[in-house]
């Protein structure tokens, strides 16, 4: 589309290519928000920045948009050294969660505000191309405040495509949505961000939104990246516990590295022995945590033949969730673990609190991941890991 054509001139704007952060340490005080951070993300790429409120997602973000200044360290977009240059200087805009339209304009001044301001003479055929690429030509000549949230986003979205960003920043730009506009939100972003070929940069600490767009997902915690990949690459293996706990739900463990079978790890876990193949493993001796998803474990009346690991537990809570059925179980260890299992049948459940049930996984789905992080109480016991558990 014509909004994408580059004009000539040089400076930063017109700096193109790959987003690099080399050795980029952000420090507040006494308070190291990013700690030696390095980040590559490739040009045309959609690239999520995922952790909890601290950790330095959306102090990165601010760096690359020039809002906050590294105290050590260099921001590069291609070749082009952007550190100690000016918002407005680089090829970057940024789409808040707060939108920040002009109440007085019209949805089509809005959008053509920037090229307006910059003096081209095809502002509106600009506004109106980006318009139409977010599916809001048919609301041009509204005001802002006859929208709705979605409808609001998705002008705030055209208003910075429209400036031809090299990277548009989205900082936690679906939060303020209700989850059903969030859900396809993310579906629209995704084709979008497909069809111009823009490099996005998508801050936020919802994990769903982060896999369901991003090609490549950062986990950051306290500073740092703590794992980065393709979601389904995180959600599968997570490297530390933190990573276990955020991305998704994770069963685990305390355990201990016993020995070895072929091309399989032995541990003892809290007087179960258990298997897990030695590429699933994070750390391959001493005192670790043992890891299941709760999608990947089966519950079962009789202990099951052949099944590999297996673990005797007591039911303590069942709750039918339409899709799926939640068992929380307690096992030999005094901890709790997770179970879903999809409802297949009509049939009501006939697993009830207080029952005496096995529990079985497939080794291939377990993995192992260092002990650091436990949250508070867990030492010794199997416990659920999720956003809010600490780890």
């Amino acid at each position: 589309m014509g909004i994408f054509t580059r004009s000539a001139g040089g400076g930063f704007r017109e700096a193109k290519g790959d987003l690099v952060l080399e050795s980029v340490t952000k420090r507040f005080a006494d308070f190291t928000a990013v700690d030696d951070l390095d980040l590559h993300v490739p040009r045309g790429s959609f690239f999520a920045l995922l952790g909890p409120s601290g950790c330095g997602k959306t102090t990165t973000l601010r760096m690359v948009a020039g809002l906050e200044q590294p105290t050590s360290g260099r921001v590069l977009i291609g070749g082009t050294d952007l550190t100690g240059s000016r918002p407005y200087e680089r090829p970057v805009n940024t789409v808040f969660q707060s939108y920040a339209l002009f109440p007085h304009l019209s949805i089509r001044d809005n959008v053509a505000f920037g090229p307006k301001r910059r003096g081209q003479s095809d502002a509106v055929n600009l506004a109106d191309d980006a318009l139409e690429l977010v599916q809001m030509s048919h609301l041009a000549g509204r005001r802002p405040a006859q929208l709705s949230g979605g409808q609001q986003q998705r002008v705030a979205l055209a208003r910075a495509i429209v400036n031809r960003p090299e990277v548009l920043l989205l900082d936690e730009p679906l939060g303020a949505l209700d989850l059903k506009l969030r859900r396809q939100m993310q579906v629209e972003l995704k084709r979008i961000q497909t069809e111009v070929g823009l490099t996005f940069i998508h801050v936020t600490h919802d994990q769903e939104e982060a896999m369901t767009m991003a090609d490549t997902v950062a986990v950051m915690n306290g500073g740092h990246i703590e794992q980065m990949g393709a979601p389904e690459a995180l959600y599968d293996l997570p490297g530390t516990a933190f990573v276990a706990g955020f991305v998704g739900q994770s069963n685990l463990v305390p355990a201990t590295i016993t020995g070895n079978d072929g091309d399989r790890l032995v541990a003892d876990a809290a007087g179960t022995t258990v298997g897990v193949p030695r590429a699933r493993a994070a750390q391959g001796e001493g005192s670790v945590l043992f890891g299941v998803r709760p999608e990947k474990v089966r519950i079962h009346r009789d202990r099951p033949g052949g099944a590999g690991n297996d673990v005797r537990a007591t039911v303590t809570d069942v709750s039918f969730t339409g899709v799926a059925t939640q068992y929380l179980v307690t096992v030999p260890s005094g901890g709790q673990w997770s179970v879903y299992e999809q409802n297949l049948d009509v049939e009501p459940q006939s697993i009830r609190p207080g029952d005496e049930v096995w529990l079985s996984w497939d080794p291939a789905h377990a993995f192992v991941v260092a002990s650091e992080g436990l949250p508070e109480g867990a030492e010794g016991k199997a416990f659920i890991a999720t956003a809010g558990t600490g780890t």
